[in-house]
C-alpha cells in the first residue's frame, strides 16, 4: 500500500513540476515578446495620414472624430496601416489612409492603397449571384450539381442557397493552415479536388457553420452560369459598372506604391506584439471566397450601390440580405453572403449589414451598411487580427451622432 501511495505521490509531483515548467516557459516567451515589441506608432498624434479631398463641412466634426479614432486605434493595436472610407447617401464624404503600407519602405497608406480583403470578398460574389438570379442563370434551390457537376453528390442534396448561407455542412479551410494557400488555380473548379470529396459535417439546413470552401463552389457556379471566367464576370458586371477601379484579384507582383504589404502578428495572434511579413500565400484557389484586393473607397462605393439598388433590384437585395433559418426555425443571423448584426447607433437600434474579411484566420477588413441611415463605412488594415469591425462601428457612431445635429450654417 505504501509503495503504491509513494508512486502516486511521485507522479503527481512530476505532473505538477511539468505544469509549472510549462507555465514558466509561456510566461517567459510572453515576457520576451513584450520586452522586444517595437511600437510602430508611439504617439497617436504622430501617425501619418493621406487624403486627397476635403470632406464636406457638413461632416467636418464627424471626420475629425473619425481621424482621432483611427489614429488611436492604429496606435493602441500597433497596426502598420489602416484605411477608412465613409459614404452617406450617394456621396463619399471621407476617405483617408493612416500609417504605413510598407514598414520596410516607409510607404504611407493613401485612399487608393489596395489591401487584401479576405472573406469580405464574399459580399462582392453575392452581388454576382444576384445578377445571375435576375437573369435566370441561377436558381437558389437547385442542387449545386446543376451548375458544378464536379462537386460530388453527398449523402444529402446540397443547394446553392445552402452553400451561400453556410448551412450546407461543407467543411472550412482551417484558418491559417488551409491546404489551398500553396496551390494555384486558374478556375474555381480547379480547387475542388482538394476538399470536395470529404463528407458533410451535418445534414444541410440543420446547423450553421461558416465555410470558405462553400463559397469556392458558389464561385464555380457563377462561372458556369455566366459562361465566362469568374474574374472576368466580376470585373465586367460588378466592378466596372460601380467604378470599383481598384478592386481585382490579388497579385503579389503589384508594387508597394499601390498595394499594401501584408503582415501577420509575430506572437499570440495579437498585433500588439508586433508584425512579421506575412508568408507567401496564393489566394487564387479561393476565388470569390477570398481572392480580392480592394480599397475602402471601392468597398464604400459598393455598399452605397447595394443600399440604393444601383446594381441589383430591391427585391433581390432583400432576398440576399434576410437571415436564413435552420430546419428548427432558428435564425442564423446570416443571409446569402451577408452578415446581419443588430447594433445601437446614436442611441437607437439599427441593423448593420455587411461582411468582415478574414485572412489566415484574422480580420483585415470590414464593410458595414446602415440602410436606414444611408450610411456605409469600410475599414481595411494590412495585418491579420486587426479589429477593423470595432473601428468601423465606432466611426459609424460618430457619423450617426453628427447626422442628428443641426447642419452648420
Amino acid at each position: 500500500m505504501s509503495k503504491s501511495w509513494n508512486r502516486t505521490e511521485t507522479w503527481l509531483a512530476l505532473i505538477a513540476l511539468g505544469a509549472g515548467l510549462l507555465l514558466m516557459a509561456v510566461l517567459g516567451v510572453w515576457g520576451f515578446m513584450s520586452a522586444t515589441t517595437t511600437l510602430l506608432h508611439p504617439e497617436a498624434g504622430g501617425v501619418p495620414s493621406l487624403t486627397h479631398t476635403t470632406p464636406p463641412s457638413r461632416w467636418g466634426g464627424a471626420v475629425e472624430q473619425g481621424r482621432q479614432l483611427a489614429r488611436a486605434s492604429l496606435q493602441e493595436q500597433n497596426l502598420p496601416g489602416l484605411s477608412v472610407a465613409v459614404g452617406v447617401g450617394s456621396d463619399i464624404v471621407w476617405a483617408e489612409g493612416f500609417g504605413w503600407a510598407s514598414l520596410e519602405k516607409r510607404t504611407p497608406v493613401g485612399p487608393e492603397t489596395r489591401f487584401r480583403i479576405g472573406t469580405a470578398s464574399i459580399a462582392l460574389t453575392s452581388a454576382a449571384v444576384g445578377l445571375l438570379l435576375e437573369k435566370g442563370g441561377l436558381t437558389l434551390d437547385d442542387e449545386i450539381q446543376a451548375y458544378v457537376p464536379a462537386f460530388p453528390r453527398k449523402e444529402w442534396p446540397v443547394t446553392l442557397r445552402q452553400l451561400m448561407g453556410h448551412v450546407a455542412g461543407v467543411r472550412n479551410d482551417g484558418g491559417d493552415e488551409g491546404p489551398l494557400f500553396s496551390r494555384h488555380c486558374e478556375r474555381p473548379v480547379d480547387a475542388l479536388e482538394h476538399f470536395a470529396d470529404r463528407p458533410l459535417l451535418f445534414e444541410p439546413g440543420t446547423a450553421y457553420r461558416y465555410s470558405s470552401y462553400g463559397w469556392i463552389v458558389v464561385s464555380a457556379a457563377v462561372e458556369a452560369a455566366a459562361g465566362e471566367p469568374f474574374l472576368t464576370f466580376m470585373r465586367k458586371q460588378v466592378f466596372e459598372p460601380l467604378g470599383m477601379d481598384d478592386t481585382r484579384a490579388d497579385a503579389v507582383t503589384e508594387s508597394a506604391a499601390v498595394r499594401a504589404t501584408p503582415y501577420f502578428p509575430r506572437f499570440a495572434a495579437d498585433p500588439r506584439y508586433g508584425p512579421d511579413p506575412m508568408r507567401d500565400v496564393d489566394l487564387s484557389c479561393y476565388a470569390g471566397a477570398s481572392v480580392f484586393v480592394s480599397t475602402p473607397l471601392d468597398l464604400a462605393r459598393f455598399g452605397m450601390a447595394m443600399s440604393k439598388g444601383a446594381l441589383l433590384q430591391p427585391a433581390t437585395m432583400q432576398l440576399l440580405q434576410v437571415s436564413q433559418r435552420l430546419a428548427s426555425g432558428e435564425a442564423t443571423g446570416y443571409g446569402l453572403g451577408w452578415d446581419l448584426e443588430p447594433v445601437t447607433l446614436a442611441g437607437e437600434q439599427a441593423s448593420a449589414v455587411g461582411h468582415d474579411g478574414e485572412l489566415l484566420g484574422g480580420m483585415v477588413a470590414s464593410l458595414m451598411m446602415f440602410r436606414e441611415r444611408g450610411l456605409v463605412v469600410a475599414v481595411t488594415s494590412n495585418i491579420s487580427y486587426a479589429d477593423t469591425s470595432g473601428i468601423a462601428l465606432r466611426i459609424a457612431q460618430t457619423f450617426a451622432e453628427e447626422a442628428g445635429r443641426p447642419s452648420p450654417r
